[in-house]
């Protein structure tokens, strides 16, 4: 079975997947921008729905293993694979930093804040599980 369903996952991403699975990346060298190349290199070869389980699995480890088990956001970080998603399906032949020029909207770390107040964002809840945006409802995913 193909594990990849879409173009674009390079060797280097296949390196930084297996760095960051192992736990070889510091808490400090973890930022945004790779949080994004994380998201879209598992929605590449797994598809969105797998993708989230993955994703939201190793980053809980992440925090965890950093000891900040209790920073994980589970609303923050569904809500970024769901845009990230909606990039690649706008541009589904793009690599990560080609998305990135397509979509530098997905750079700014101030998005989800658009969907929902930082009241919200910021409650243990949303920490915890899937809130819906109570500012502006998402856009469908197609």
């Amino acid at each position: 079975m193909d594990s990849n369903p879409l173009p674009g996952v390079t060797a280097a991403d296949e390196q930084f997947l297996a760095a960051f699975t192992a736990g070889q990346i510091a808490n400090q060298d973890f930022h945004h921008r790779d949080h994004l190349r994380l998201a879209w290199i598992q929605i590449r070869r797994l598809g969105l729905p797998r993708a989230a389980e993955a994703v939201t699995t190793a980053i809980r480890q992440f925090a965890a293993r950093h000891g900040h088990g209790d920073r994980y956001h589970e609303t923050m970080t569904r809500f970024w694979l769901r845009v990230v998603g909606m990039g690649i399906t706008r541009h589904p032949t793009l690599h990560f930093n080609e998305l990135l020029a397509a979509e530098p909207h997905l750079l700014d770390k101030n998005l989800p804040y658009r969907h929902w107040s930082r009241e919200l964002m910021g409650s243990d809840q949303a920490r915890q599980r899937w809130l819906d945006p109570d500012v502006l409802e998402l856009p469908a995913v197609s």
